[in-house]
């Protein structure tokens, strides 16, 4: 991995990937491109990101991730990405199957395996 990929791991340049997501330019196209977007903005520190990327109905006020243990993301694996079969033209119904990887303080690693 050089310095230019992905945070997320697709194997694209950050700039082709989440950057564009998280700088305003685009929304997210697919459900693995925003969760893939999500991840890189934990990764990068970037709350408002996460906010406004977040569902209104279930969206906290704050995270105060500059003030919880430091969180070091060790990396993401996308399992499934399935768009529902019974609507496939609308992406906004799908669901991503992932693996989010990391340590908080000194402790010892740890994985986050959610279907979303």
């Amino acid at each position: 991995m050089t310095a230019a990929d992905c945070v997320c791991g697709s194997g694209k340049t950050f700039a082709a990937c989440c950057a564009r997501y998280l700088d305003g330019n685009e929304i997210a196209p697919t459900a693995e491109a925003l969760m893939r977007s999500r991840y890189s903005a934990y990764v990068l520190g970037r709350e408002d990101y996460l906010l406004a990327s977040w569902h209104q109905s279930t969206r906290p006020t704050s995270l105060n991730l500059n003030a919880e243990a430091q969180t070091k993301w060790l990396g993401l694996a996308v399992k499934r990405h399935d768009v529902d079969p019974a609507e496939p033209a609308n992406p906004d119904k799908a669901i991503v199957e992932f693996v989010a990887r990391f340590k908080t303080g000194g402790a010892r690693a740890e994985r986050l395996h959610e279907v979303s």
